[in-house]
């Protein structure tokens, strides 16, 4: 399997809910359920490439408060160079609804902190090479952000091919933030956004030509995925034709992170030589096993070649 790693924001989900009506401002209400646990796309791309029993980099920071200190107890040896930022550590807070639905308020924390320096002494560059790394959370992590052009040109010296999954922009898709964008989907080999997203970026109401137009800013052989929730995932490969799976239906206990799940598992998938549709499979089932399933569980049999039908 070829090398992967994954750059960008790790911080403390605290889930809570359903909050059925939205309470009035000044008012207080009990809910159900509630859940502290890591997260940040990042985050949630590790923990997949973990459970699943795979080798992995992970670069990322912590604030230097007590969260600081239970996120690098998360990662264990993987945390061990993680950098501390003079600033509390980033908390995102859902809250559930009962059409499983959330709203989250999230703190710029720490993750905004996180530079280049700092993340390529964290990364073993020589197990990389030929590898591939996911850029998340571009969107929160500023300081990072202003030096993409020297992490870009780093992975092009070194066989690196770089995914990205940018988050949602805090302000939208505004014509800067498109911008932004498509500048850096013309240094990267794969673009891993969900429909939304990717329809909003490319200006385009059909996910399918949406994913073709962004595909015309990348590189040549350049895949571009689009996360469809319920409906599956589609993507178009490096011969510009659309290859479509669908999702299974299961019975939903939490949603969050999701996306960032499937990627880690569709770049596992393609990085052991699966096929584009293949990949887009093992992404499509470990995602979701992970929502399905209260602790999550890593379905790592997806990874596998799956035979063709007769």
């Amino acid at each position: 399997m070829r090398p992967l790693a994954v750059i960008g924001n790790v911080n403390v989900d605290l889930i809570i809910g359903p909050a059925d009506p939205w309470p009035t401002p000044g008012t207080e209400i009990m809910v159900d359920y509630d859940e502290l646990r890591v997260g940040g796309s990042a985050g949630n791309a590790a923990l997949t490439w973990e459970g699943l029993g795979l080798d992995f980099q992970i670069a990322a920071n912590v604030g230097n408060d007590q969260f600081g200190k239970w996120l690098r107890q998360g990662f264990g040896a993987h945390a061990a160079r993680w950098p501390v930022a003079p600033i509390g550590t980033t908390l995102s807070v859902g809250i559930t609804h009962p059409n499983d639905e959330r709203t989250f308020f999230t703190t710029r924390g720490h993750i905004g902190a996180l530079s280049w320096p700092e993340v390529v002494g964290m990364l073993d560059t020589e197990r990389l090479r030929g590898g591939t790394v996911i850029l998340c959370g571009s969107f929160l992590t500023d300081a990072l952000v202003a030096q993409y052009d020297d992490l870009f040109d780093w992975a092009a010296s070194n066989d690196i091919q770089i995914a990205l999954d940018t988050g949602w922009p805090i302000d939208g898709w505004t014509d800067s933030n498109r911008e932004k964008a498509r500048k850096w989907l013309s240094r990267c080999h794969l673009a891993l956004f969900n429909e939304v997203e990717t329809t909003r970026l490319a200006n385009s109401v059909d996910p399918g030509q949406a994913a073709h137009k962004l595909k015309t800013l990348m590189p040549m052989n350049a895949i571009v995925v689009v996360k469809q929730g319920p409906d599956g995932a589609l993507a178009v490969g490096p011969d510009n034709q659309i290859v479509s799976v669908p999702a299974p239906v299961v019975q939903v206990a939490d949603t969050i992170g999701a996306g960032d799940v499937f990627n880690a598992a569709f770049l596992a998938a393609l990085a052991g030589g699966q096929t584009l549709e293949h990949s887009l499979e093992a992404g499509v089932r470990v995602a979701s096993m992970a929502i399905s399933t209260v602790p999550r569980r890593y379905d790592g049999q997806a990874l596998q070649t799956i035979p063709e039908a007769p």
